[in-house]
């Protein structure tokens, strides 16, 4: 069967009945999913497993890839009222939405959200279409050399996420890097920075970091500082963007579409690494860089258009090579063994219906999305009329449930306190925790890249000179670190003259 013949087969499924109740269903426990600080993708594939054992494949995994970009969708909500990532790829939104909702302009986020989510979603899912089968081999290409130098290059843009100093920016950063290192060594066994305690030999998880940072340190601003009220914050605001708003953002979302999904296709990169380099390039990109973090609408736009066309491009490599991108991806692996499809290069011929099926359910999904959260966003945001004690008692609540849903372990819950009270301590010594934030991402993929590529070379170091592309990244990551440093400076030289 050609490609032509397995697109139509993949529409007449998409567009069947029972496809589009399954991608509704989907997208809908997906997007309530989100929401939640804590409970995300992941553990509601885990689920459905069992759920799915006597569905037709195709429709099960259809409902499965539903709640996965639903879940990467409405996590946004959270970060944007709440300040509290409900997922890991939607921490980049809460640096300019949540100041946004602050100000009064809670409406106007979420439907730049909304849009921007549907446009990098339904972008990725035409790429998918046109390029599937060829980007299935750029995929492969990238080895150790090649992941090592894009972390590398992503670190590098630390500098963008403070609000002023890079001393402290790179301090921040380096506590992220310190953090992520903590636990056993994946290749010798060794446990590192334990202190003998054996709760820490698996890690801090993202999670816990992330809604320690960010939820609980404004729960602590908003206790200590309970007698700065803000008249705007119960305030919707207009839905409606202007031409100059859609004029803004109109650049991020189509750059972003077009990179966040080829990010997508790299294994291992997923939607959390899209967002934050999405976020970082526009910031670069932007003539007024400084508005960002104070409620810029390409601070929205950008990381939300990335993280939903990298969702959609992580499924080349699983389907194509049956490589999984992320944690919730390689889940969708498992469920693809059970449902006894073997992914691989021979799937698109095999199984087109499949293949083809369950790309065109995305933008099937991109519109129920779409649909489903514009008109739902003055009752979303109602989430803001709720009294602050109350509010505070319910952002506690569900971040503690969030941390503690993932490994059922108390520990876990002192580690959540201990990072809400860094957080605080950062927010009020004007530490930036974004670059906290970055380096605990890309540092263990960082750390581990470079030692795969070491064991592959030898502890030859030119494995990274004499791959052309690990090779062009270094020096990009180079260039994006001295050239603001030297920028500053003749700005300084140029000012004192």
């Amino acid at each position: 069967m050609g490609s032509l013949e397995g697109i139509l087969s993949g529409v007449q499924l998409a567009f069947s009945i029972e496809g589009i109740l399954f991608v509704f269903l989907g997208v809908l426990a997906g997007t309530l999913i989100g929401m939640m600080p804590g409970l995300g993708p992941i553990s509601a594939i885990a689920i459905m497993i069992p759920l799915t054992y006597n569905m037709d494949p195709t429709v099960a995994l259809v409902l499965m890839a539903g709640v996965y970009y639903g879940a990467v969708f409405g996590g946004s909500t959270s970060s944007i009222l709440l300040n509290a990532p409900g997922i890991s790829g939607t921490v980049a939104t809460s640096f300019d939405g949540y100041p946004m909702a602050q100000r009064g302009e809670a409406g106007k986020a979420l439907a730049v959200a909304a849009i921007s989510s549907f446009v990098g979603g339904t972008v990725s899912v035409v790429l998918l279409m046109l390029f599937a089968p060829a980007l299935s081999s750029v995929a492969v290409v990238f080895g150790p050399p090649e992941y090592f130098a894009l972390m590398v290059l992503g670190l590098t843009a630390i500098s963008s996420l403070s609000d002023g100093s890079t001393v402290k920016a790179l301090i921040s950063a380096v506590l992220g890097i310190m953090a992520v290192t903590i636990g056993i060594d994946s290749q010798t066994g060794t446990t590192r920075f334990t202190f003998n305690n054996p709760n820490l030999l698996e890690g801090i998880d993202f999670l816990v970091v992330a809604l320690g940072l960010f939820a609980l340190s404004e729960v602590c601003a908003l206790i200590i500082n309970r007698s700065q009220t803000s008249k705007d914050r119960k305030s919707l605001g207009s839905l409606k963007l202007s031409k100059s708003e859609l004029k803004d953002m109109s650049g991020p979302v189509g750059r972003q579409s077009i990179l966040g999904f080829i990010l997508g296709v790299l294994p291992g990169a997923g939607a959390t690494i899209a967002s934050f380099i999405g976020y970082i390039t526009e910031k670069k990109l932007a003539k007024k860089p400084k508005e960002f973090g104070k409620g810029a609408v390409r601070g929205v736009a950008a990381p939300e258009t990335a993280n939903n066309a990298a969702t959609s491009g992580a499924f080349v490599p699983l389907l194509s090579l049956g490589i999984p991108g992320s944690g919730t991806t390689a889940v969708l692996l498992g469920a693809l063994l059970v449902l006894d499809i073997q992914p691989g290069p021979l799937l698109m011929g095999e199984q087109p219906q499949l293949f083809w099926g369950v790309i065109v359910s995305m933008y099937v999904g991109n519109l129920f999305l779409l649909i489903l959260n514009l008109p739902l966003i003055p009752y979303i945001a109602k989430i803001l009329a709720i009294p602050r004690p109350l509010l505070i008692s319910l952002v506690i609540m569900f971040s503690m449930i969030g941390v503690y849903s993932i490994s059922f372990n108390t520990f876990d819950l002192y580690l959540l306190l201990i990072f809400g009270i860094i957080g605080y301590l950062m927010r009020l010594f004007k530490f930036p925790p974004a670059p906290f934030i970055l380096a605990f991402i890309l540092g263990g993929m960082m750390e581990e890249s470079f030692r795969q590529a070491m064991t592959m070379s030898n502890n030859d170091l030119s494995v990274f000179i004499n791959k052309p592309i690990a090779l062009g990244m270094l020096i990009a990551a180079f260039l994006s670190f001295v050239v603001p440093i030297w920028q500053g400076y003749y700005r300084k030289k140029k000012h004192a003259a």
